[in-house]
């Protein structure tokens, strides 16, 4: 019996021993989580943010910064609030230069007033405000999907029947204008209007700074445009590739002939060096980097928006061609510089 006795004993001793042991060891195990946790942060260079981020500006930049922060606020930073605005460009440099907005989006390169805006708001431009440029859009040329017949034309017919007083004095331009055996109906013209920078770049660049069409119906919301021209045979209209891309069940996109043969606008044709360079431009979103070090959601956003999962991956998703890979780098080293 002394025997047994001793034996049981001895087997609760090694019992209380072995659930001691193994409860640290799941300690040592829940110590050695956590402590992975916390170098996985440290490696990933994260934190758990809060607050918001106020974006505005152009409408063509517009699907491309909403889908970056919707993934920022899904996959990184749950706890922050992305606000993005599509005003347009010239609307939205006007709330940036007075620091209401931390990203101008703008798919056309600041003005000179405007950085004096800036300045006379108390900031420097060169060193408070960072370009960021976040991909290559195409200039598309719309028109309805019953339109068999301008489905291509040369860059000098684009220019000259958006160019007032080319054809006819009061601007009422015929198909027939361009080409003699096309329809002889009445053109309608459409875009985006003067607060947007697609309508400075038409105007501006393509058109050279001359008067375009004073029949042209200018419209402040892209989706507007859209409709009209898949409501109307005769229309004709120009706005960024993104909303193309998204409506080519109600439109179609004119082929451009720049010298080599008709080129339609892709992901794979938009580039500064590629077959569309004729209508290409880039596309920019500017950050204040004073409230970027003022507001950390705001840092994390910004190095986000250039990262991997940022515009080179988003870009082609939304209707763009991402920059270069070096662009995009060097623009992490700047901002990882500030740190």
């Amino acid at each position: 019996m002394r025997k047994l006795l001793m034996i049981l004993l001895a087997m609760a001793l090694v019992f209380s021993i072995t659930a001691c042991g193994g409860e640290d060891s799941n300690n040592d195990s829940d110590n050695g989580e956590a402590t992975n946790n916390e170098s996985n942060d440290e490696g990933n260079g994260s934190e758990e943010l809060s607050g918001t981020v106020i974006v505005d500006g152009s409408g063509t930049v517009y699907p491309l910064m909403a889908h970056i922060s919707e993934a920022y606020m899904t996959d990184e930073q749950p706890d922050v609030s992305v606000q993005v605005g599509r005003a347009g460009t010239s609307a939205g440099f006007e709330k940036f230069v007075t620091g209401e907005t931390d990203f101008a989006n703008a798919s056309r390169p600041i003005k000179d007033e405007e950085i004096e805006a800036l300045a006379d708001n108390g900031f420097d431009y060169e060193e408070e405000i960072l370009e960021l440029k976040l991909a290559y859009d195409g200039l598309t040329m719309a028109i309805n999907s019953n339109n068999d017949w301008a489905t291509e034309m040369t860059e000098e017919e684009i220019v000259s029947m958006y160019l007032s007083g080319e054809y006819r004095d009061d601007d009422k331009v015929l198909w027939s204008d361009i080409r003699s055996e096309w329809p002889e109906e009445e053109i309608n013209f459409y875009g985006p209007n003067e607060n947007h920078g697609t309508y400075e770049f038409f105007v501006e660049d393509i058109l050279d700074e001359q008067q375009i069409v004073t029949t042209a119906q200018l419209e402040q919301e892209y989706s507007t445009l859209v409709d009209l021209v898949a409501n109307d045979e005769n229309a004709i209209a120009f706005f960024g590739f993104g909303y193309y891309v998204n409506n080519q069940d109600k439109i179609q996109a004119v082929s451009v002939d720049f010298g080599d043969g008709p080129v339609k606008p892709a992901v794979e044709t938009i580039g500064e060096d590629l077959d569309y360079a004729g209508f290409t431009r880039p596309i920019f979103t500017y950050l204040n980097l004073t409230h970027a070090k003022e507001k950390p959601q705001l840092f994390d956003f910004a190095k986000f928006v250039i990262s991997e999962d940022g515009a080179k991956a988003l870009a082609g998703e939304n209707g763009f061609a991402p920059m270069p890979d070096d662009v995009y780098n060097d623009y992490m080293e700047t901002l990882e510089g500030l740190q």
